[in-house]
């Protein structure tokens, strides 16, 4: 059988995958993308677009475990875990709890400041310098509280932010209202990140595969990897349904199927699938001007000229592929608490996707301990989107130069001895 060979062969096509590729193809590698179905076609097509410096805080924060208890018995809450005997699940559960402590929250929340912001500026730079047509903003954000609760905590969420530089400042009700009339007017007040953009995912993925090929790269759909071929501590092809693929250095960037696929290589990613919902709608007449988060109810509301998103919800199900209208139904219903006019008039989508989480929300970046030619590129959490730029210029670094401007350090699959 014929082995085509390039310098870099990568797994997965969504943004993280096509992100490695675009920056490799700049160092003059050759590049070749295996997906297995289209493009952009995973998590990369249905989340909110957000590029947001201002999620840098983790879920693990101390008091979180409680919350998810309670949450279980509640099939609309925010995050929800499937009761079931899953014992990958329970043991990511385990490492997720023993890290909810402020400790491990700071570690985290440095970590993944770093790449959200070095990535929103390379996001910019892209879209710009490559001419990619994807409605990209940059209004910046708004986190809406509703409840006193919730506001309350805000300038907790100001200070942590503001200590790994990400510019954040407090709205009263009359400035949000003033700045975002869609708004009802029984809302208590936000916090806006006006470093934060956004762009329409799926037309910024087909810009990226648009100029991963006009540069030269081949990205082979409906090409899954199956197994590989080992030898001397390395990996010396891919097999697949379409031939055998071999590349002098390897990129795993699979998303949520990442551990599956990484099982065949004796890797145990400690991830698990989270899946989050979306709705696609027309634009409602009072469309909202800024990106924004309804705190209170955890539902990102994202605007483009070309439609209008309510998404978020996690859900801990394994690799369930049905749609929960109830979980669905959240959506909307949480929206209608803040929005005058929550949905649009036309549905054009209901949407679910895995999100690759990773039990310490700090994603897998870098070579492999264990094979010599493997980079990982993986474990992004809801961060794909935000964090794909500076991804893929690590990749890049990391296997042909310059030294990367990020510190890989923290992102090293080395400390889960991957």
């Amino acid at each position: 059988m014929n082995t085509k060979h390039s310098d870099v062969v990568i797994l997965g096509g969504g943004v993280i995958g096509l992100s490695c590729a675009l920056y490799l193809l700049k160092t003059g590698a050759s590049v070749r993308v295996l997906e297995k179905g289209a493009v952009g076609s995973g998590s990369s097509h249905g989340n909110c677009g957000t590029l947001t410096p201002s999620h840098a805080e983790p879920l693990c924060a101390p008091g979180m475990v409680g919350n998810a208890m309670r949450w279980m018995l509640q099939r609309d809450a925010p995050l929800y875990i499937k009761p079931s005997p899953n014992l990958s699940r329970l043991r990511w559960l385990l490492g997720f709890a023993r890290r909810c402590n402020w400790n491990d929250y700071g570690h985290a929340t440095e970590a993944r400041a770093a790449i959200l912001t070095r990535s929103r500026g390379l996001t910019e730079e892209l879209v710009h310098s490559e001419n990619l047509e994807c409605e990209f903003t940059t209004d910046g954000m708004l986190y809406v509280y509703r409840e006193r609760e919730g506001m309350d905590k805000a300038a907790s969420h100001i200070e942590w932010l503001r200590r790994v530089g990400v510019e954040a400042e407090s709205l009263t009700a009359d400035e949000l209202l003033a700045m975002e009339p869609a708004l009802k007017d029984d809302v208590l007040g936000a916090v806006h990140h006006p470093g934060d953009g956004s762009f329409r995912p799926d037309q910024y993925v087909a810009e990226l595969a648009r100029r991963v090929r006009e540069m030269g790269g081949i990205i082979e759909e409906g090409t899954p990897a199956k197994r590989f071929a080992t030898a001397q501590g390395g990996i010396r092809a891919v097999h697949t349904p379409r031939g055998r693929f071999s590349g002098d250095r390897v990129v795993l960037a699979l998303g949520a199927w990442s551990p599956r696929l990484g099982a065949k290589l004796g890797l145990h990613l400690p991830m698990e699938p989270c899946k989050g919902y979306s709705i696609t709608y027309t634009r409602p007449e009072n469309c909202p001007r800024t990106q924004m988060v309804l705190e209170d109810v955890s539902v990102c509301v994202t605007t483009w000229s070309s439609g209008y998103r309510l998404g978020s919800t996690m859900e801990f199900s394994g690799y369930d592929t049905r749609l929960n209208e109830t979980r669905l139904g959240a959506l909307e219903r949480g929206a209608a608490l803040y929005l005058r006019d929550p949905v649009g008039p036309e549905v054009q989508e209901k949407w679910c996707g895995w999100r690759p989480m990773c039990v310490d929300e700090i994603p897998i970046i870098g070579p492999s301990t264990r094979w010599s030619n493997l980079l990982l590129a993986t474990g992004h959490g809801m961060m794909g989107m935000s964090m794909s730029a500076a991804t893929g210029e690590l990749v890049a670094s990391l296997c042909a130069g310059p030294a990367p401007v990020l510190d890989p350090t923290p992102y090293s699959p080395s400390r889960f001895r991957l």
